[in-house]
């Protein structure tokens, strides 16, 4: 028996709890600009349906936002999704993509371009990510997140400050949780050089990314000053998804902003800066050396 028109094909839209709903809105914005492209429907027309504007098309489609129930129902009637079961699926693909991640109890120190960020972590089977100022938020000791976490805010709160090093300390637990992703790190050797938090604290992180290191599922290496692929010159970081229809993000991060890629041409540029940072960097063996060698 043929499948209604705009069914899911082989598990194309999985229910699974475990792909976080982050991941799902995402999924279920590709599915809606799939519908409306097979129909060469464009998304300004789309958006005057639902009585709004190519704009919210376009971040329904990019799973940047929400679905509302009304705006869903109107869109499959558009795209001609039409079977009952099918569009429960659809219904319920959004219940679960609209529910609140953990991240959210953090709201009130939350900074929005960064909750994406968060939501894509926890879906992500790949995390790869070049850093030049700070070590990655997933690989920093309490000690060092708050003297960085310091020196980005100067004027905050000394509650604020607790909760920003709270919240960085649960993302980290996705390190230790089955069928977490893989974190493949390369670091600047400027970042290791920069005594953040006093000699104590920097040792006490030192330390730290040797042991976290010898994970099964953790890559780290250090990028010395001879690195020419360095010149990217800003961090990076590429997420890869354990739905193969989701695709890779790009995640460039600014001081009080941050953008986010998802075209082809774009994941294949910085993908390709990636590897050969990779490449050139010392070994995860050798870098653990260069700790050593930091350490005396």
């Amino acid at each position: 028996m043929p499948r209604p028109i705009g069914a899911p094909s082989g598990g194309d839209l999985p229910l699974q709890d475990e792909v976080g709903p982050t991941a799902l809105r995402i999924l279920l914005g590709a599915r809606l600009r799939r519908l409306r492209q097979d129909l060469d429907i464009t998304r300004e027309d789309a958006g005057r349906h639902i009585r709004g504007s190519h704009a919210k098309i376009s971040r329904l489609e990019r799973g940047q936002v929400a679905s509302k129930h009304r705006d869903l129902a109107d869109l499959l009637t558009l795209y001609h999704v039409l079977d009952e079961d099918t569009r429960t699926e659809y219904f319920e693909l959004a219940r679960k993509a609209n529910a609140p991640g953990w991240w959210h109890q953090y709201s009130d120190v939350l900074e929005e371009w960064f909750e994406l960020h968060i939501g894509l972590e926890e879906a992500a089977s790949l995390i790869r990510t070049y850093e030049v100022q700070f070590l990655p938020g997933l690989l920093q000791t309490e000690a060092y997140a708050y003297a960085v976490s310091r020196l980005g805010y100067p004027n905050a709160s000394a509650r604020k400050i607790d909760r920003l090093v709270d919240l960085r300390m649960r993302r980290q637990q996705l390190l230790h949780r089955a069928g977490g992703p893989k974190l493949w790190a390369v670091v600047d050797e400027a970042v290791l050089r920069r005594p953040f938090g006093g000699e104590a604290v920097m040792r006490a992180q030192l330390e730290h990314l040797l042991e976290v290191g010898e994970l099964p599922h953790v890559t780290l290496q250090i990028a010395p000053f001879e690195v020419s692929a360095a010149a990217a010159g800003s961090p990076i970081t590429i997420l890869r998804f354990h739905e193969p229809t989701l695709p890779d993000k790009v995640y460039l991060e600014h001081l009080t902003s941050a953008v986010y890629l998802d075209r082809q041409a774009e994941i294949d540029q910085y993908s390709m800066i990636m590897t050969r940072l990779q490449a050139q960097a010392y070994t995860p063996q050798q870098s653990a050396d260069f700790l050593r060698d930091q350490l005396g």
